[in-house]
């Protein structure tokens, strides 16, 4: 790299200026696309199998890095920072990742970009982050939608010893359920599922899953690598049976969100960290190799109980699918008493959107009962033999 390009480099970073000569400007990716059933879309190969690419992006999706602007930073993760920034005239998040030190970690680290950019570019949903394109020089850069709104780890510790009105904990479980479910019928396992990677939007009634670090084919996950994602929400499968040694692959299945969900579930209805008290290699031993879970207290209704106990529980095999989920949860929320009167005219559009999204799953309630019959065997059987 010349004095010149590191000067620019530096610049970009100390004025919040990106410059670049040879990218191309275009953050639309108008490829062939399929719409599946929960309103996703993926880009498609001309033999109609989905395009899988780890070490390339697709030019049609980067954005003019003279048209960005990098201003203040609202987050940081392992592999890169986050900053307020614009995008020619739009306000934007700018997610800037990491390099790496020598030539095979900047191998890995392109890789990471290029398979997150690409996922991020196929999939569209309400209860996504919007990604809106990316640069790959001077620095690999992503950039999507801004949220105004706290991450759901913030919000839930700011009301913290309060609970969420069940409504609204539902109304979330849903968002993120859709969204799970989106990427599912994509292929893509997200595997870091957490309230850190869930944004609320302005008003603080609706959220959206972001980062795509961590996500993979489905396809490829025989050459996953085991702990990945953070241990308070991990399958167990990602590191029982036995210690893994360090770099050695294991196979999983989407299943793995699957269980994440049912922690998050949990702690939108307790506002309580999931394993509190435990440092994290403890909670990652408590639930793989004593089969432990959060502690489901009585004041929780049964029916509710058993959607979360039916996402941790130990085989994945038994597991719903996200769209089973967002059925039992539509069924559950179809039980509960109308809410109070509401006083203000937000309030009374709330209450009518809730009102009709579970009258138009009322009808699944006994479909959903006998589907997972099965598992409620399964726990009640569990209960007698502990009590015993």
């Amino acid at each position: 790299m010349s004095n010149s390009e590191k000067n620019n480099i530096k610049k970009s970073k100390e004025e919040g200026s990106f410059d670049s000569s040879n990218s191309n400007h275009n953050s639309n990716n108008k490829s062939g696309t399929v719409k599946s059933g929960s309103g996703c879309s993926k880009s498609v190969c001309s033999n109609g199998s989905i395009t899988n690419s780890d070490c390339t992006i697709d030019e049609r999706v980067l954005v003019d890095p003279k048209l960005l602007f990098i201003g203040a930073k609202i987050g940081e993760g392992a592999h890169g920072k986050v900053y307020e920034g614009r995008y020619g005239d739009r306000i934007v998040a700018i997610k800037v990742l990491n390099r790496g030190s020598n030539t095979e970690e900047r191998a890995a680290l392109e890789g990471r970009f290029a398979r997150e950019v690409t996922m991020m570019s196929r999939v569209k949903h309400d209860n996504l982050v919007k990604f809106i394109g990316a640069c790959k020089e001077p620095l690999m850069v992503i950039v999507s939608e801004l949220l105004p709104g706290m991450s759901l780890r913030k919000y839930l510790g700011s009301i913290r010893p309060n609970q969420l009105d069940l409504r609204l904990a539902l109304s979330f479980a849903l968002d993120i359920a859709r969204a799970m479910d989106c990427l599912h019928a994509n292929g893509i396992i997200h595997r870091d599922l957490k309230p850190d990677n869930l944004l609320l939007t302005a008003n603080q009634k609706s959220v959206k899953l972001a980062d795509f670090g961590l996500a993979r084919e489905e396809t490829v996950t025989e050459m996953m690598t085991a702990e990945t994602g953070t241990y308070r929400w991990m399958a167990p499968e990602l590191y029982s049976t036995v210690t893994l040694r360090q770099g050695e692959k294991k196979h999983y299945n989407n299943k793995v969100d699957v269980y994440s969900f049912g922690i998050v579930l949990w702690e939108l209805v307790t506002n309580r960290m999931p394993f509190e008290g435990m440092s994290n290699l403890q909670a990652a031993y408590a639930a793989a190799f004593k089969q432990e879970r959060p502690n489901l207290s009585d004041d929780i209704k049964p029916e509710l109980a058993f959607i979360i106990q039916a996402c941790w529980v130990e085989d994945p095999n038994l597991r719903p699918s996200f769209d089973q989920i967002i059925r039992m949860l539509n069924t559950f929320l179809f039980t509960l008493p109308p809410p109070p009167p509401a006083t203000s005219p937000e309030e009374c559009d709330a209450a009518d959107d809730v009102a009709a999204a579970a009258a138009s799953n009322g009808e699944l309630s006994a479909r959903s009962r006998r589907k997972f019959s099965f598992l409620r065997q399964i726990f009640a059987a569990k209960k007698t033999k502990n009590s015993q």
